[in-house]
């Protein structure tokens, strides 16, 4: 019997074009069959199975198809840090970086640019920085908003530098966003937010969930999904 399959494994691994990746399980009561996809950032396996699927069986899932697992990571955007007289995405929009050295080192906005001074070796450190707290600012008042909507109080928020998650609810109520999508166009970004905050409500993703979902977005969950899976990757390619 091939090894993988005999020996189970507390961290399972796959190797593809020359990388080795971890395959993260998640079994879900609901799920019907299993299925498989990439991390956004190309870092791993993520497998969903049903609660009667063995792991082996998952793992033996993984290992036929990695020839397509191939062909998603030549896929995953190259790194492109944002240098002067590059572009930085906010919003859903492509900001031209202008720099110039004896400017003001806090980052400024006007209209279709980003303004900005000091050292260059730590620019994309800065900007991000600055991305950062304006996705606080923004997701606060997205939050607040849907919280409004669903009728509770408005939970804590914590942004989120997770590799492989946009969002996620703790049972304790703290709400954590992934700060990359402040990146994205306003209504992906306010998607996720409503997506979390409807977790205070249904912790699972059961018809009431979905209904109740459909209730507080004030815009098209089918529209901000389907941007997430074509373009989430690229929301990695400047900031690791």
């Amino acid at each position: 019997m091939i090894d993988w399959l005999r020996r189970p494994q507390s961290d399972p691994t796959v190797d593809i074009a020359g990388c080795t990746l971890p395959v993260e399980i998640t079994r879900n009561r609901r799920a019907r069959r299993l299925t498989m996809r990439l991390a956004p950032d190309g870092n791993a396996v993520r497998v969903t199975l049903p609660n009667w699927c063995r792991t082996a069986e998952a793992l033996a899932f993984v290992h036929a198809r990695t020839a397509w697992l191939a062909q998603q990571i030549a896929k995953v955007p190259e790194r492109r840090p944002p240098a002067p007289g590059g572009t930085l995405r906010y919003r859903g929009a492509e900001l031209a970086i202008d720099w110039c050295a004896d400017a003001p080192r806090t980052p400024a906005l006007t209209n279709d640019r980003v303004t900005i001074g000091g050292p260059r070796d730590n620019l994309p450190t800065r900007l991000q920085r600055w991305l950062e707290r304006e996705a606080m600012h923004l997701m606060a008042s997205d939050l607040a908003f849907y919280a409004d909507r669903a009728g509770i109080e408005t939970p804590k928020l914590a942004l989120s530098r997770a590799q492989r998650r946009w969002g996620s609810c703790s049972t304790a109520g703290i709400v954590r966003i992934n700060w990359r999508l402040v990146q994205a166009p306003d209504a992906v970004r306010r998607s996720v937010v409503a997506h979390e905050v409807t977790h205070c409500l249904h912790f699972d993703h059961s018809p009431a969930f979905h209904a109740a979902l459909r209730a507080i977005f004030d815009g098209d969950i089918g529209e901000a999904d389907a941007w997430i899976k074509a373009h989430g990757r690229t929301l990695y390619a400047s900031f690791g």
